[in-house]
């Protein structure tokens, strides 16, 4: 074969095609194209045949490097030759100018450019069987070091789009894959020239790309993280672009894509972020059925980015959620809502306070919209709603009560959140301080105040620490008479001797509020129950003096000052009709320290109850007992038949049993630290009034300061 060549071809021509001068390497070549022409006209196509043969073989497989150019060049003249019948020689003419691309000469990559060019232009669609290793060169040398080989492939690659928009035999399916794989390269010139590819095809109405979006659209992604602000443009646009076309096409496979854009909704590219929100929220609203079974990767993408530091991502955010929470979707049609849950308690423990309320609301979103479905889950939410409780934040605290009062309508679970409530307050008594007062209070509008009383009340009867049962009872009675959400149970109180419900209640609250000496009087004043409240006190003890008994009286005294108390400031005005009210007053006034706030403002209250001149012109020296003398025949008849309704003697018995625990349990601190009780005693009090000129903190949300005293 080679020796047929080189009968063919002079040997003068041969050496000049190996010269190292570029014009006797070109006129060698046209000598070859003039033979070749000659050749096919005879239709002599095996002699064409040993021609390229000798030019691949001794010249473009050479160690020299001219001889490289030379065959290169002679190849490109070779298919000039044959014109129109060079695609039957095509096999044997470009394998050796692709493999060229890789030489380590630049010079020759370059001639090699030149030689497709040329070749390209003269085949035009019939090598584009070739397409795909043409591509994998031009790719390559897209990012080539020497900038004469670039320039020259970038003229190669313009032409050989040319061919590709105007062929008909061109295949998709096969060059996809080999565009999914190049969308990983990094180097920014090879970005370039994939992106001018995407956009080239995409142009091409024959030339179905966006079918195949999902195989490459992760690569673009990718690229508008690029250093390169040309690059992140160049992406930029070419989604958009394809965005637009899925807005307006029938047929779009959204849930391989949704995959790709949750996971670059995670970017730390802002820019990234940003555009994959979009995208998806452009998905939401056009995706419909087949994005249901997407729609938990989709909430994950979303919940985070509502908290975002960009506002543009977090507006988006937002408008998706909400697009996202009012399509109703059933299990029927893919629809997971473990998923979903799955989600929403993750987010749960996010560090912003947005993501976590979003996550709050899809928590009652999907009891509302199946409660059925929902318990299904419960057990695996339940104890992390319950520990959002103890959230910094008050609107997620507040919503976290809303969802909790949604899933207590069954009563098991009502009876285990407020163990929970129970369970927390006594290891975080500073939760208690700060958000006690919140939380029960919005409980009880969620869940009916005496429902929610009752249940702490029977939970708190049997509590074995007597110290945190007792401060807890402090907490819910200052609650009670606090909060305005709470007037309807204190109304319900005031009418527990003269009506059953009111008693029930009354009794039920009492059991508890045995575990605090203060707590039991206020609710005796607020059920107008002011003889037994007198007995309560008589049955202090000294060791039930101590500095928590005192700060709890002086909370009440100016608690006696305030709106929710005006009744009984009323009642006042006949002292001849509630002498037990006025004999209680005294008795607090009697345990107060006479240098405190709290003796002072109930002095003064006192000294404005208007007594009958009667009573004034009593042989007793002692006010006091004129008052007892007169007070106990009238309440006898006045009060004694309502009391009747409650065995009054029965409760002394319980609170006197309670406080005798009480007592023990402090007597054994006491032994514990070695200390007298006496010296105790006389030290809480001096701290007492040491501190009682400063005002007192209350739980949360305290009414305003006690008003002037009303005459």
């Amino acid at each position: 074969m080679a020796a047929d060549a080189l009968s063919i071809i002079p040997g003068a021509v041969l050496r000049n095609l190996a010269d190292k001068l570029y014009e006797k390497r070109k006129n060698a070549a046209l000598e070859i194209e003039g033979i070749v022409k000659q050749l096919s006209t005879a239709g002599e196509h095996d002699k064409i045949a040993a021609v390229i043969g000798l030019l691949t073989n001794d010249f473009t497989y050479s160690p020299q490097a001219n001889h490289r150019k030379g065959g290169l060049i002679g190849l490109a003249a070779v298919t000039v030759g044959l014109t129109s019948e060079a695609a039957q020689h095509l096999e044997l003419i470009v394998p050796p100018v692709l493999n060229s691309f890789l030489d380590q000469d630049s010079r020759v990559r370059y001639y090699a450019c030149e030689a497709l060019y040329n070749i390209a232009k003269v085949v035009r669609g019939d090598f584009i069987i070739y397409f795909n290793k043409i591509f994998d060169a031009l790719c390559k040398l897209s990012a080539d070091s020497d900038a004469n080989v670039q320039s020259a492939a970038h003229l190669l690659d313009r032409l050989v789009k040319d061919i590709v928009t105007e062929s008909d035999q061109f295949s998709i399916e096969e060059f996809i894959p080999l565009l999914r794989e190049r969308m990983n390269v990094l180097n920014p010139y090879v970005r370039q020239f994939l992106v001018g590819w995407i956009t080239v095809l995409d142009s091409v109405p024959d030339i179905d790309m966006l079918g195949f979006l999902p195989d490459f659209l992760d690569g673009l992604f990718n690229m508008l993280s690029d250093s390169s602000h040309e690059i992140r443009q160049q992406a930029d646009a070419a989604l958009s672009e394809f965005l637009q076309e899925i807005k307006n096409s029938p047929n779009v496979d959204y849930g391989r894509m949704a995959e790709i854009l949750v996971r670059r909704a995670g970017s730390p590219d802002e820019f990234t972020r940003l555009t994959s929100i979009t995208w998806i929220n452009e998905f939401v609203k056009l995706g419909g059925e087949q994005l249901v079974p997407y729609y938990a990767d989709i909430l994950g993408a979303i919940l985070p980015c509502i908290s975002d530091e960009e506002e543009k991502i977090r507006v988006v955010a937002r408008e998706t959620n909400e697009e996202l929470r009012a399509i109703k979707a059933d299990q029927t049609e893919g629809f997971d809502i473990g998923a979903i849950l799955v989600i929403a308690k993750r987010e749960l423990n996010s560090e912003h306070e947005a993501t976590r309320i979003e996550a709050l609301h899809w928590f009652s979103t999907l009891l509302v919209r199946g409660r059925a479905e929902f318990s299904a889950y419960l057990d695996g939410i339940f104890e992390p709603l319950l520990n959002a409780l103890s959230d910094p934040s008050d609107a997620v605290v507040l919503l976290v009560l809303e969802v909790h009062a949604r899933i207590a309508e069954e009563y098991h679970h009502f009876q285990h959140l407020m163990s929970y409530l129970i369970h927390t307050f006594h290891n975080n008594h500073v939760l208690l301080e700060k958000r006690g007062a919140l939380i029960v209070r919005r409980l009880c509008v969620l869940l009916g105040a005496e429902k929610v009383y009752r249940e702490f009340s029977t939970i708190l009867e049997t509590e074995g620490d007597l110290d945190f049962a007792s401060t807890m009872v402090q907490a819910l009675n200052l609650i009670l008479l606090t909060s305005t959400e709470l007037a309807g149970l204190r109304s319900l109180l005031k009418k527990s001797l003269v009506d059953t419900w009111g008693k029930d209640l009354f009794l039920s609250l009492y059991s508890s509020w045995c575990h605090s000496p203060m707590a039991t009087i206020s609710l005796c004043l607020l059920a107008q129950a002011y003889n037994h409240a007198s007995s309560v006190i008589q049955s202090l003890g000294e060791e039930d003096i101590n500095v928590k008994f005192l700060v709890q009286l002086d909370k009440l005294i100016r608690l006696l000052e305030t709106p929710v108390f005006a009744y009984l400031r009323l009642q006042l005005l006949e002292p001849g009709k509630h002498t037990w009210l006025l004999k209680t007053l005294y008795g607090l006034l009697m345990l107060l320290p006479q240098q405190s706030a709290a003796f002072k403002i109930l002095r003064t209250r006192l000294k404005t109850v208007p007594f009958s001149e009667n009573l004034k012109r009593t042989s007793s020296a002692n006010p006091y007992s004129q008052i007892l003398q007169v007070t106990e025949d009238g309440n006898r008849n006045q009060d004694a038949p309502n009391y009747s309704a409650i065995d009054f003697s029965s409760c002394l018995q319980q609170f006197g049993s309670m406080q005798q625990q009480h007592r023990n349990h402090l007597k054994n601190q006491l032994q514990s630290q070695k200390s007298a009780p006496g010296v105790v005693l006389s030290q809480e009090i001096q701290r007492y009034e040491e501190s009682n000129s400063s005002s007192i903190p209350e739980i949360s949300r305290p009414p305003s300061r006690a008003p002037k005293a009303i005459s």
